[in-house]
């Protein structure tokens, strides 16, 4: 079991930066691949940015270029900095875990998912 905790979501400014974290309890954080989602208002949620256990990533074709995901695996946290935002960034961000692989960690195959926090990307 493992419980996830997101923090930093706030109001930016379109070309601005916010750095998402992660705290997850239980020891075997380290044997899970951690991804982050994100749902817009009125919208289905949608991957992000994914990375395994040993620190392969992988990103969503928007995001690419502007958003980096990081793990910490002493720490228990997965990072997710985004620079150059956009205001059609704006939504729910999540952090999810789950013990697949890269590809279907993207498509949502995650075990555990956290409470979300919110990014707002004004023009």
């Amino acid at each position: 079991q493992i419980q996830l905790v997101e923090s930093g979501g706030g109001l930016v400014q379109a070309g601005g930066s916010l750095r998402l974290s992660c705290a997850a309890s239980g020891r075997t954080f380290s044997f899970y691949t951690m991804a982050w989602f994100r749902q817009a208002p009125g919208k289905e949620r949608e991957f992000v940015a994914v990375i395994s256990w040993s620190g392969s990533t992988s990103y969503a074709d928007s995001v690419k270029g502007r958003f980096t995901i990081s793990r910490d695996n002493a720490k228990n946290t997965v990072d997710l900095q985004m620079n150059s935002l956009k205001p059609e960034d704006t939504a729910i961000y999540y952090c999810a875990a789950g013990r697949n692989g890269l590809i279907r960690a993207q498509g949502g195959a995650m075990d555990f998912w956290g409470k979300g926090t919110l990014v707002t990307v004004s023009p």
